[in-house]
């Protein structure tokens, strides 16, 4: 089956459905195909699945017509036509690849099984029948290991947490989501998670999963102490899923490379979300993928101005539910020589707000605790306008811009 016109879409998570959507209500021809047999879902809020704040149900996302369940096995990009494991065969006039990202599974002696499988006990966790799975081995007193200690490992160690599992969490850097937050910030996450009962590592390097019976029973760190395991899940960041890609032909480095109008190397085929590399840059988060789904949707319903010059990326944590926990960081959150800094601190609040100030422009920022502040200084952070000069820095932490 064959078509000039249809916008065939591989990969139902965020992206996607955003891109199917948008197309679907400005009257374009599109078909998603993606290869869950949930549905589409939110994955951002998988840890309050695990959590147990919400269903499944909750984090579903508004299903496009013409969705169609299956694996796609490869591209011919000669005749335009995708291929499903099923025998089913798609054509197309424009492809967008919204495969998204894999977990990274760490190099770990005895991580897999002789059937290459993960042991009984051991979890990623990047996708829905990833939490189902950990929602039903999880209960109180089962020990928990969480390795890795970013943005997913946080979460998901918190989630565990409260489900009353004993929780160690083991990080192999000097400190929680050091990509995003500073050492105050990152200080006061691990007091958080500590109050919660999570025992934090850091520094801490796991070099062996010990299985019985193909069931997963400790964990053997690199200076040799163990740590009694039920559960592990792995947390160590993801990796653009590019396999489509390459076996195409197409131009992959880190991801899938993509022009300012989300092409790839070849004219019929476009890249969106976690698979796609702008720029010498792949986002990996929630924000950057839907202004390209929408800035494609515009520029393939014929808008040919739609341009996609990259996403200032604000990375949010909001932890709800018992002992509430809100953060947010943006840009460069450690200071170069000569940079103005501006904090405050409420030790007994558990509240801190930094800001970062280059020549007259606001570069960046973490907040954790009370946001109010998050809104004015992401706009001024966005624009990258030289700020107000009667407006002193303290003006930037303390004044909610109306956020």
């Amino acid at each position: 089956m064959t078509s000039n016109t249809r916008v065939v879409v591989i990969g139902a998570g965020l992206a996607g459905v955003r891109l199917a959507r948008r197309l679907g209500e400005l009257g374009t021809d599109v078909t998603l195909v993606g290869d869950e047999e949930h549905r589409p879902y939110n994955r951002v809020l998988l840890a309050e699945v695990l959590a147990g704040r919400y269903s499944p149900d909750v984090i579903a996302l508004p299903e496009p017509a013409g969705l169609v369940r299956g694996r796609v096995t490869g591209v011919d990009r000669a005749a335009r036509t995708v291929h499903l494991a099923d025998g089913q065969a798609i054509g197309y006039g424009t492809l967008v690849l919204a495969t998204g990202s894999n977990p990274v599974l760490p190099p770990l002696r005895g991580l897999f099984t002789p059937d290459h499988e993960l042991p009984e006990g051991v979890h990623a966790f990047r996708t829905l029948d990833d939490c189902l799975g950990l929602s039903k081995a999880v209960r109180p007193g089962v020990r928990a290991v969480v390795i890795g200690g970013g943005l997913l490992g946080v979460s998901a160690a918190r989630a565990l947490a409260l489900r009353g599992a004993q929780v160690v969490l083991a990080q192999q850097s000097e400190r929680l989501m050091e990509r995003q937050l500073d050492p105050a910030a990152s200080a006061l996450v691990r007091r958080h998670l500590t109050g919660l009962g999570v025992e934090v590592h850091t520094e801490l390097r796991v070099r062996d999963v010990r299985c019985v019976g193909g069931a997963v029973r400790s964990v053997e760190m690199a200076d040799g102490y163990a740590l009694d395991a039920d559960l592990v899940v792995l947390a160590c960041g993801v990796h653009p899923r590019v396999g489509l890609a390459k076996a195409a032909g197409l131009e992959v480095r880190k991801g899938v490379v993509v022009d300012d109008e989300l092409r790839t190397s070849d004219p019929h085929i476009r890249a969106v979300g976690d698979c796609a590399q702008h720029a010498g840059t792949v986002y990996g988060l929630a924000a950057p993928a839907l202004e390209q789904a929408d800035v494609l949707a515009a520029s393939l319903a014929g808008d040919g101005t739609a341009r996609y010059s990259g996403t200032r990326a604000l990375t949010r944590l909001t932890l709800a539910g018992e002992g509430f926990f809100d953060l947010a960081a943006f840009g460069e959150t450690e200071p170069l020589p000569g940079d103005d800094v501006v904090q405050l601190t409420d030790a007994t609040r558990g509240t801190y707000r930094k800001v970062v100030v280059r020549d007259d422009r606001l570069v960046g920022g973490v907040l954790v605790g009370e946001l109010g502040t998050v809104g004015a200084l992401a706009r001024a952070w966005e624009g990258a306008e030289p700020l107000p000069g009667d407006a002193p820095l303290l003006h930037l932490l303390t004044n909610d811009g109306g956020s």
